[in-house]
Parts: C-alpha cells; sequence; structure tokens
C-alpha cells in the first residue's frame, strides 16, 4: 500500500517546480529603454488609450503597442513606463486605473482638488 504523505509530498514539489516569478516582482536591467514610439489614436466615445510600451523580452526590449479599453467612470488610465533607479537600473513601473473624482485627466493622488466640480 502507497504512502499517502510521500505521494502528497511529490505532488506539491511538482507543483512548484514550474513556477515563474509574480508578474508584480521588480526586475532590473541595465539596457536603457528605446524612445517611445508615437502612436496616433482617434478620439473614441466611452474608451481610453492604453499607449504602447517597450518590454524586456528575451534579453532584448520589443515594442508592444498601444489600444483601446472601455473607459471608467471616475478614473484615469495610466500607462506603463520604464524608471530608472540604483545608477544604471531600468524597472517597469506598471500602470493602470486611477481614480480621477473630478474627471480632470489628473488622479487623485496628485490633484490639489481632487473633488472639485468646477475642473470637470
Amino acid at each position: 500500500m502507497p504512502n499517502h504523505k510521500i505521494l502528497l509530498a511529490g505532488a506539491m514539489v511538482a507543483s512548484f517546480a514550474g513556477m515563474s516569478l509574480p508578474s508584480y516582482a521588480d526586475i532590473y536591467v541595465s539596457i536603457d529603454p528605446p524612445a517611445n514610439r508615437v502612436e496616433h489614436f482617434e478620439p473614441r466615445s466611452g474608451y481610453a488609450v492604453v499607449p504602447g510600451v517597450w518590454e524586456y523580452r528575451n534579453g532584448k526590449h520589443e515594442w508592444v503597442g498601444g489600444h483601446y479599453v472601455a473607459a471608467r467612470k471616475g478614473y484615469h488610465y495610466e500607462g506603463d513606463r520604464w524608471v530608472q533607479r540604483h545608477g544604471n537600473q531600468w524597472t517597469m513601473q506598471h500602470g493602470g486605473w486611477a481614480r480621477d473624482s473630478d474627471g480632470d485627466g489628473v488622479p487623485n493622488r496628485s490633484d490639489g482638488h481632487p473633488s472639485d466640480p468646477r475642473r470637470q
């Protein structure tokens, strides 16, 4: 009769063997990202633009083009961006939706008057 504890331990080890870094882990590269490409998007009612960005893949920067996403009322979309830290080390700072209570395009955390109805 097989020992169930040994089988369970083996299954757990096997499940962790294929794990990779979580998507939110900070990864630093010493290769400067190229300048962003200029993209032109026509305004679309009910949509926000996610700007394109250079992603670091397979030892080099690769361009990933921008696209539209459905807008979220009361929020402003901030794109991903590269930030230089620790000398010549670069890390990707991921963007996303930021609260924008007054709809002026400035996220609440950077807005001196985030709930000013006259600024809409």
